[in-house]
């Protein structure tokens, strides 16, 4: 199951460091702001290493955004902890722009549909009916 949030980013924490028995690691969190419903709504993200951290400081506050997530919980001590991982960010609209022409099998692309002046003859639309 894909979930995807897309909103503006309100704040961005401080990145967090340090060493683990794998080695170093970082991540840092911000907040995201969405519409649920019609109310406006809020959620703490965080982005997992240096990559995502260096993604993420591509975007500034107030920038919109188009966050692919994971969620996950775990137990410790008899309390639960809820982690909401961004795992993919984009710019609205980005993904959704397709090339202007479908390629075809070959990659080259397809041409484009003809027009009236692709006709020879066509002069006017007049000449051109039957009756």
């Amino acid at each position: 199951m894909a979930l995807e949030l897309e909103g503006k980013i309100v704040n961005k924490l401080p990145v967090q460091q340090g060493q683990s028995a794998r080695g170093p690691w970082q991540k840092q969190e911000f907040i995201l702001e969405y519409m649920d419903g019609s109310f406006p709504a809020q959620v703490c993200m965080n982005v997992w290493g240096a990559d995502k951290v260096a993604e993420l400081g591509t975007y500034q506050a107030g920038d919109m955004v188009k966050v692919s997530l994971k969620l996950s919980s775990r137990e410790y001590n008899g309390r639960w902890y809820n982690d909401v991982r961004a795992w993919k960010m984009e710019r609205p609209g980005v993904a959704a722009q397709a090339p202007s022409r479908p390629a075809t099998s070959y990659g080259a692309p397809t041409p484009p549909p003809p027009t009236v002046e692709d006709y020879s003859g066509a002069s006017s639309m007049e000449e051109d009916l039957p009756f």
